[in-house]
């Protein structure tokens, strides 16, 4: 790579977390559970389970993939003598300032992280925030400029209240858009000065395969969930305007999951072609929409011909079109390769989600956990994305889950996790410098071990930090710096041209 490597001057380096994933405390200080508080531990094998309460008081658990068969009135909440990894996370809550210590040590110039919607409004519905929470919140930001370190800030990250999923469905009702408005407008004059850049929803695009996660929705099923994708966008849009008007220097981007829109049909075949074309399409509708302001064809074509309806009135179309984003961020880990022939070999054919991890691709390598390492894929994403929308691009996620072992002294050895950045940084580059792409940052997922959003282990460790906590929740939450930590701080130090 040449030094004239084409990395702005003021480009973002750093790396990015989620507070349900790392925060725990999650009943300290007048936080109110959330709708990851009530998921259960899992494997690569094993899903994670809801748990819930029945009108008659007995219990019982549900994964996300059958939440449609979910007992009717029952209500989710915390069971006594279960393990939720999410509790805990690492104790961000009490180690931040070692945590952003370590950041800065490595010359992070931002952090983003997310803010826990329950931590503010405890059930959601209030009128009233929590002041504990703003003022934990006021800390986390006061310790990251101490450090230098610019805060990006996601307002919903794959949690929100319970207390909304139970009272009516979370984002089945238009009602959570207000929930969420009020939520948002808070943040925005508490630290309005001390954050600049906000993300609206993470992964917004996850609505195509579960509706919990980001909405907490009851259902996979289309007709639920694209309708209540609808209020996201709304909410969105109406936040990115309410956002600019409080204040005009404010930066609003939105977020998805771009490895399902970078899709390989598995040959030349026309009808797979064909195939990886649509499956990109349903995760670029989200970024059409927040990005462009209005509803594409093909989605509305595709509502017709599914029998889907949006609840969408001309109020949500003004507020569609005044509400665009003024960057795109996106999370990418892996490629996607499908087939029409059912026979064709799937990354998890035992998965329910094997239709969206795809088929294998036998030019790729993976990671343990089965997902593609193709590094060309993050250029391509890069390159697409600019192309249809020509604004800033953030890479809001990006990194490795590995099976990292701690040696005897404590070192952990972590080549690997070299590499596979570094092939995908370099590929960051050739999209700037060669195809002149507006990237704006990077922050790498996640630099200090946490919770897996999907699995909820402690052992699919992505980080430049160690943290000492174990699967069967054992551990002493101790901090240890990996070989990759001096890796990327000498990235971080010469702007990406020691690759």
């Amino acid at each position: 790579m040449q030094a004239n490597h084409g990395f702005r001057k003021d480009f973002l380096w750093g790396g990015a977390t989620a507070a349900n994933q790392l925060e725990g405390a999650w009943n300290t200080d007048g936080r109110g559970p959330s709708t990851d508080d009530v998921l259960t531990g899992g494997t690569a094998t094993e899903p994670r389970y809801l748990t819930y309460r029945n009108q008659d008081g007995t219990t019982g658990k549900i994964s996300m993939i059958d939440l449609h068969d979910l007992p009717k009135g029952a209500a989710f909440t915390v069971l006594p003598d279960v393990w939720y990894p999410n509790h805990e996370g690492i104790d961000f809550y009490h180690h931040y300032k070692e945590d952003i210590a370590l950041f800065a040590e490595m010359g992070f110039t931002a952090y983003r992280m997310s803010i826990a919607w329950s931590r503010i409004f405890p059930n959601g519905d209030e009128q009233t925030p929590n002041e504990k929470g703003l003022a934990f919140y006021d800390a986390v930001f006061d310790e990251c400029h101490k450090c230098g370190i610019e805060p990006i800030v996601t307002i919903s990250h794959y949690e929100m209240p319970l207390g909304l999923v139970n009272k009516w469905g979370a984002w089945r009702d238009r009602r959570t858009i207000d929930c969420y408005l009020r939520y948002a407008e808070t943040l925005f004059r508490r630290y309005r000065g001390k954050v600049k850049y906000w993300i609206t929803f993470n992964e917004i695009n996850s609505m195509n395969v579960t509706g919990w996660l980001g909405a907490g929705v009851t259902s996979c099923d289309p007709a639920v969930m694209l309708p209540a994708a609808h209020y996201q966008l709304v909410a969105s849009a109406k936040a990115v305007k309410l956002a600019h008007e409080i204040d005009p220097e404010n930066k609003l981007g939105c977020m998805v999951a771009i490895s399902q829109a970078v899709v390989y049909p598995a040959d030349c075949a026309p009808a797979n072609v064909h195939k990886a074309w649509e499956r990109a399409q349903k995760c670029y509708f989200f970024t059409d929409v927040q990005a462009r302001g209005y509803y594409p064809s093909y989605q509305l074509r595709r509502y017709e011909r599914e029998g889907i309806h949006i609840d969408c009135t001309e109020e949500d179309k003004q507020a569609l079109a005044q509400g665009t984003v003024d960057f795109i961020s996106f999370s990418y880990y892996r490629s996607t390769t499908v087939s029409t022939d059912p026979n064709a070999p799937w990354v998890a054919p035992n998965s329910p989600l094997k239709e969206t991890l795809g088929v294998k691709n036998p030019y790729l390598k993976a990671t343990d956990w089965g997902w593609a390492i193709d590094p060309m894929g993050l250029r391509i994403a890069l390159d697409q994305v600019y192309d249809r929308y020509q604004k800033p691009i953030l890479i809001a996620e990006n990194g490795l889950g590995a099976l990292d072992v701690r040696e005897a002294d404590g070192s952990v050895n972590d080549d690997y996790r070299i590499e596979y950045l570094k092939k995908h940084i370099e590929a960051m580059h050739d999209a700037v410098a060669e195809d002149g792409v507006d990237l704006m940052g990077y922050t790498m997922w996640g630099p200090i071990d946490l919770v897996s959003a999907s699995t909820g282990e402690m052992r699919k460790r992505y980080g430049f930090i160690y943290v000492d906590k174990q699967d069967d929740a054992t551990g002493t939450l101790a901090r240890s710096r990996k070989k990759s930590f001096y890796w990327y701080k000498k990235v971080i130090e010469s702007n990406g041209e020691i690759l």
